[in-house]
């Protein structure tokens, strides 16, 4: 499965633990994130990480995967009390993910939930969507 990566400044280093406590399961995946997101989690996990652009740039390249269908599913740590005009744009993630039937989670219960899904084959169903779109495009 490919899961997108992002989180506000603010929640970066909720991001590192998130992915220090669930380093088991993200090894088995291929993982996406934006630039100072992704380093930060590579620094603490060894994770192999395709870094996007960093800020609002990584958030429209992430977009722009999800709208190709190379994205299964997203974490998206937000803090709703700080965000500066730099940072990514929850809506605009949020959208795309509604758009193409991308589950995203944005605090860390919902991020927890969807990792231990993933863990159980609860999102296996992506991997079917995904080659049936591949199908359609090839016709």
């Amino acid at each position: 499965m490919n899961i997108g990566l992002i989180a506000h400044d603010n929640k970066k280093t909720l991001m590192q633990n998130l992915c220090v406590a669930y380093h088991h399961i993200l090894m088995k995946h291929n993982i996406l994130a934006t630039g100072t997101t992704g380093r930060r989690i590579e620094e603490v996990t060894n994770l192999p990480i395709h870094k996007l652009l960093t800020g609002s740039f990584g958030e429209q390249q992430l977009c722009a995967q999800i709208d190709n269908n190379n994205v299964d599913m997203v974490i998206f740590l937000r803090d709703p009390e700080n965000t500066k005009n730099t940072e990514p744009s929850l809506a605009n993630v949020l959208r795309h993910c509604d758009l193409n039937n991308i589950p995203c989670a944005t605090n860390l219960a919902t991020a927890e939930m969807l990792i231990l899904g993933l863990d159980r084959g609860d999102l296996d169903w992506r991997l079917m969507y995904r080659n049936d779109s591949k199908n359609d495009s090839k016709k």
